[in-house]
């Protein structure tokens, strides 16, 4: 079992950068990959970026390409997610989540554990 608390999210306006932290507890975290989603009201869950279980391989979103890095530092047990650039319609509840499958993917059915979510306001 994995759980997953999410920080880092906040006020920020269009153009400025932030850093979101995934941090987990569970001793099979450092065995799953991690990704990154994000929820606007009324919108479907959209895919930002995933991260492998040894860091070697990840994977963004069309959107958010050259603009976003994930991380992962297994000492902390913690992935986090750094955003440029950030754009007002980028207002969102950001989610982690572990699968305990190793490997990447871009849909969220594919992740077991979720965590609740840190809000992330752009103003214009």
């Amino acid at each position: 079992q994995v759980q997953l608390v999410e920080s880092g999210g906040g006020l920020v306006q269009a153009g400025g950068s932030l850093r979101l932290s995934c941090a987990a507890s569970g001793r099979t975290f450092s065995s799953c990959a991690v990704g990154w989603f994000r929820q606007a009201p009324g919108a479907e869950r959209e895919f930002i970026a995933t991260i492998s279980r040894s860091g070697e391989n990840t994977s963004y979103g069309d959107s958010v390409k050259g603009r976003a890095t994930i991380s992962r530092d297994d000492a902390k047990n913690t992935v986090y997610l750094q955003m440029n650039s950030l754009k007002y319609e980028e207002t969102a509840v950001y989610y982690c989540a572990a699968r305990e499958a190793g490997s990447i993917a871009t849909l969220p059915q594919r992740y077991d554990y979720w965590g609740q979510g840190t809000q992330v306001t752009v103003s214009s």
